[in-house]
């Protein structure tokens, strides 16, 4: 140990044999501090507990055996390879043991060595082997009973997540060390009449048994612990937040105009489904509350959020107060603009759109005429810099808002006066989900369909298919006058090997020239200048192209009406919710529509997942077995700003999630009784909205 001094804030850097390229490779692993490293936590073990003498080893069995070293040597195989041939023996006999392409043993495992090998036995020839076993030297003799003396071999060995540089077997060593002399700074901060109530041993025991338990019912005793306190803060974290919501007044508590709120929603161009009727009334009811409004607006793509969104905002303006739209991209900015302009616009209201290239002529306060006072802002995160002012800011509505840090939304609300908050995602969450992450916000589903949309007819394309592909999609738009969008994960061609198969849309852009000789087509992805995306929208949705291919920038904000046909790269590396907004941009009129599916990996568990899609067109059943699949992190198609990724807790835990629940909601009102839990609440707060 470098440090006289260690705390759990201590750098991994101060840790013995932690030089510079091992702190960039830790890095990596989202290991930068020595609570990270021992917060580390293995993903599965290696059951190696099975020690058995030499005379009784059998082919497939998956053993440990201890013994000394007889001879060892390099080999050539008829290919070049070179192979690791040992010899080990103990009072019942020999075994030999193969090692491939690792030389350096030979100078590690010297004749003479007592050693113990964990691996699975199998024929060799006409022999038993050892094949490729684990490796630990140990100083002196161990009974064939003893467990726990090991490290890396003869007991449940925990394998981590790793990254290039940093193998299980390196974390094993320096974990094991810091537990044995430095677990003392692991102090418990749950309070301990919820570990009575709910049998949770303490925190020093359970991070030294999920590292290296005796067997496996000590190692699922820590997992019950760790992940309790996992979920139990992101609720605490949750109902903190609430509370502190409800604690303020309703500082624009508003008077709805039943009358002029029905004569506009009568005027619209469309009927109102009833998920959006009840979602109108949960949303009008909050503006008229008395405390300001916090909730979240859950639907499908193309369910109809922004009209939802559109009558709160007019409900605002009737109260002579304004609102501000936040979107995560101009392309969908730009299409709230269009379309909230062309239903509010009739009514007087005054829309200006504030985007990084485009901002609204607003002359200084002291010069502005009565009318030029906006009534609705529209734009990306410009909405958050200085240039932004509002003078009664009543409504914030933030779309797609996990794709937003805490701190920009933040930002955005503090333009006003507790102004009342609306949240929209089209990405489909879970109950699950719901249940932790947004469980301090109020929340409205829509839950159906607009008459008329029609459902997308999906295939995976096996990759024997795709010029049959190509040609369908050409006599389709030939015939039928559609258009068609083909999407690819890459902006340009990867170097890296593991990449090299992956669609790129500057590339494909050039190929498919020659492939769809007869047709215009267009190229758009997130490194162009905005108006030259939004001049390449508006040649699609006029017509102009009859194909454009796009990276996922246009998942969301996108409508041209007479795009029928998706065709994805890559499928494979997209989330099931996220291919499925993809699909979204087509079927938006009552055409028949279509999405292809192209796999840049030949896999069965990829093709399986992906044909999911095939069977469903419902959002929330997507994202439920994707969940189950990828994690939540996947599930939103972005690392979810606010919340860190779960280690031993999972949200399709839905008992641990009621447990942990009904443990916080006890707790909330009691925090100034638990200075240690509160202290880490504080902590943890902070670290999860940096």
């Amino acid at each position: 140990m470098k440090a006289k001094t260690l705390s759990l804030k201590t750098l991994v850097s101060e840790l013995f044999m932690v030089g510079p390229v091992y702190v960039k490779r830790l890095k990596k692993l989202g290991i930068e501090k020595v609570e990270d490293l021992l917060y580390h936590f293995p993903h599965r073990y290696e059951d190696y507990s099975i020690i058995s003498e030499i005379n009784k080893v059998q082919p497939g069995e998956t053993v440990t055996v201890r013994g000394k070293i007889q001879k060892i040597k390099n080999e050539y195989t008829k290919s070049g390879k070179r192979v690791q041939k040992a010899t080990v023996e103990d009072e019942t006999g020999s075994i030999d043991v193969v090692w491939f392409n690792q030389p350096f043993l030979v100078r590690i495992l010297k004749s003479g060595t007592l050693v113990s090998l964990s691996g699975k036995a199998d024929w060799f020839g006409r022999k038993v082997v050892l094949v490729s076993p684990e490796y630990e030297i140990i100083k002196c003799q161990i009974t064939s009973h003893e467990t726990t003396a090991t490290l890396h071999t003869g007991r449940l060995v925990p394998v981590y997540p790793e990254t290039y540089g940093v193998s299980s077997k390196w974390l094993r060593s320096r974990i094991a060390p810091l537990l044995e002399k430095y677990s003392y700074l692991l102090i418990d901060w749950l309070p301990l009449k919820l570990r009575e109530e709910y049998d949770l041993q303490n925190l020093k025991d359970a991070v030294k048994a999920i590292h290296f338990p005796r067997n496996k019912e000590e190692a699922k005793k820590a997992k019950k612990r760790l992940a309790f306190e996992e979920m139990f803060l992101i609720h605490l974290t949750s109902l903190v937040r609430k509370r502190n919501w409800q604690k303020k007044g309703a500082a624009h508590q508003l008077f709805v105009d039943q009358e002029k709120i029905l004569e506009f929603i009568g005027s619209l161009p469309f009927e109102l489904t009833e998920a959006q009727k009840r979602s109108v009334r949960q949303v009008l009811a909050d503006l008229a509350g008395q405390q300001p409004m916090n909730r979240l607006l859950q639907g499908d793509v193309g369910s109809g959020k922004t009209v939802v969104a559109t009558i709160a905002m007019y409900a605002v303006f009737l109260n002579d107060f304004q609102s501000a739209l936040m979107a995560p991209t101009e392309i969908l900015a730009n299409q709230h603009y269009r379309t909230i302009k062309t239903l509010l616009e009739p009514y007087g209201l005054k829309i200006e759109l504030l985007t990084g290239s485009q901002r609204p002529k607003i002359l200084p306060k002291e010069r502005q005429p009565k009318d030029q006072k906006i009534d609705i802002l529209i734009g990306t995160h410009a909405l958050i810099h200085k240039y932004a002012q509002f003078e009664n800011l009543g409504l914030v509505v933030i779309d797609e808002q996990h794709r937003f840090g805490v701190e920009q939304r933040q930002k955005l609300v503090k333009k006003g006066k507790a102004p009342h908050i609306l949240t929209m995602t089209a990405t489909p969450i879970p109950r699950t989900v719901a249940l932790t992450l947004y469980s301090d916000l109020d929340l409205s589903v829509i839950d159906e369909m607009p008459p008329g949309r029609i459902k997308v007819k999906t295939w995976v394309v096996p990759p024997g298919k795709r010029k049959a592909g190509y040609h369908w999609i050409e006599e389709q738009i030939k015939i039928h006058q559609v258009q068609a969008f083909i999407i690819c994960p890459l902006i340009e061609e990867s170097l890296k090997e593991s990449m090299k198969d992956i669609k790129a849309a500057k590339a494909e852009y050039e190929r498919l020239k020659g492939v769809f000789r007869g047709l215009k087509l267009g190229l758009l992805h997130g490194r162009m200048k905005s108006q030259e995306k939004e001049k390449t929208i508006e040649r699609f949705r006029q017509g102009s192209l009859e194909i454009l291919v796009s990276t996922p920038v246009v998942e969301v904000g996108i409508d041209i009406p007479k795009a029928t046909i998706m065709m994805i790269e890559g499928a494979e590396r997209f989330g099931l919710a996220q291919l499925h907004q993809l699909r979204g941009r087509v079927g938006r009129r009552n055409l028949p529509s279509y999405c292809f599916l192209f796999s840049s990996i030949h896999s069965t568990k990829a093709t399986k997942r992906l044909s999911y899609l095939e069977k469903t067109n419902i959002g929330m059943r997507l994202a439920e077995y994707d969940l189950k699949l990828r994690g939540p992190g996947e599930l939103l198609g972005t690392k979810q700003h606010g919340f860190p990724d779960l280690r031993t807790a999972s949200f399709t835990d839905l008992a641990l999630i009621r447990t942990t629940r009904e443990a916080a909601e006890k707790t909330v009102d009691q925090l100034n009784q638990f200075p240690a839990l509160k202290r880490k609440l504080k902590n943890y707060i902070i670290e999860t909205t940096s």
